[in-house]
C-alpha cells in the first residue's frame, strides 16, 4: 500500500491509530508519502527526537519530499545514499527524504520527486540575525504584523532548487523518456497554481520548470501540497493537506 498526505509541519498526530486505522494492515514495505513541509527535522536535539522516534515506531515507512518550511541546515547533515533507483537521506530506518530530481521505483510504480517551493509569507522581507539592529527590526515587524521570516531560523534559500538539482531532474526524466506513474512535488506547476490562486500565486523558476514537466511528461497523477487545501484539479492533480489518500 502507498498512501499520500500533505504538509505536516512537524505535527504527526494524523498518523495516530485512531486517525489512521488503516495502518493496522501495513508493514515497513508500505509507505506514507508526505508532499513537503515535513517539518520533522526542525529544532535539532531532543525536540526533534521525540517526533522522529514516534515516526520510527510506526508500522509503515514515511517518505517525504522537501517543502519551503524545512530546516535545511539540519537536513543537509544526513548522508545521501541510493535507494530504489534514486537518492535519499535516511532520517530514521523508516523515515526517508526523497531528494529532488529523482525517479524511484516503489511497488512496481515509478515516482518522480521534485521538492521545494517559494514561501508565500515573506512579502515584508527576510531578516538577517547578523545585522546590528536585528532585534529592533524583529520587534518592528512583529508590531506591524508583517509577513517576514528570519534567515537560517525560519527561512532558508534552499527552499528552491539549485542549478544542479534542475540538471539532475532533467537527466533522470530524459532517462525514463518523461514517463512516470506519479509526480510528487510540494508546489504546483504554474498553470495549476493559476487555477488555485486566480493569479495570486507568482510564477517562479520552479513552478515554470514544473509546468514544462507537465507539458512533456506522461503520468497518471500529480501529488502536491503547499496550498493548504484538499482538492483534485484537472482530473489528475491531487492537492493534499490534511487528508490521507491511498495511491496504490
Amino acid at each position: 500500500m502507498i498512501y499520500a498526505t500533505g504538509d505536516t509541519h512537524g505535527d504527526f498526530r494524523r498518523f495516530e491509530p485512531e486517525n489512521f486505522p488503516e495502518q493496522a494492515h501495513m508493514t515497513r514495505d508500505d509507505f506514507m508519502l508526505i508532499c513537503g513541509d515535513f517539518g520533522g527535522v526542525w529544532f535539532g536535539g531532543i525536540r526533534d527526537d521525540l517526533n522522529l522516534n514516534l515516526l520510527a515506531s510506526l508500522p509503515f515507512t514515511v517518505l517525504f519530499v522537501s517543502g519551503n518550511h524545512e530546516n535545511y541546515d539540519l537536513l543537509k547533515r544526513y548522508p545521501v545514499e541510493e535507494w530504489n533507483g534514486g537518492k535519499i537521506q535516511r532520517i530514521r530506518p523508516n523515515v526517508i527524504h526523497l531528494m529532488r530530481g529523482q525517479v524511484f521505483e516503489l511497488q512496481g510504480r515509478s515516482f518522480f520527486t521534485m521538492g521545494g517551493a517559494r514561501s508565500h509569507d515573506i512579502d515584508d522581507g527576510i531578516l538577517n540575525p547578523g545585522t546590528p539592529d536585528f532585534e529592533e527590526q524583529y520587534r518592528t515587524c512583529q508590531r506591524m504584523h508583517a509577513r517576514f521570516r528570519v534567515n537560517h531560523f525560519s527561512w532558508w534559500e534552499e527552499e528552491l532548487p539549485c542549478e544542479a538539482e534542475y540538471e539532475e531532474a532533467r537527466k533522470n526524466l530524459e532517462r525514463v523518456r518523461y514517463q512516470t506513474d506519479y509526480v510528487v512535488t510540494h508546489c504546483a506547476p504554474s498553470g495549476i497554481a493559476d487555477i488555485l490562486g486566480g493569479g495570486e500565486y507568482e510564477h517562479d523558476r520552479l513552478t515554470d520548470f514544473l509546468e514544462d514537466v507537465r507539458e512533456k511528461a506522461q503520468f497518471r497523477s500529480w501529488l502536491f501540497g503547499h496550498y493548504h487545501d484538499d482538492r483534485i484539479l484537472c482530473g489528475r492533480f491531487v492537492l493534499l493537506w490534511e487528508q490521507m489518500v491511498r495511491v496504490v
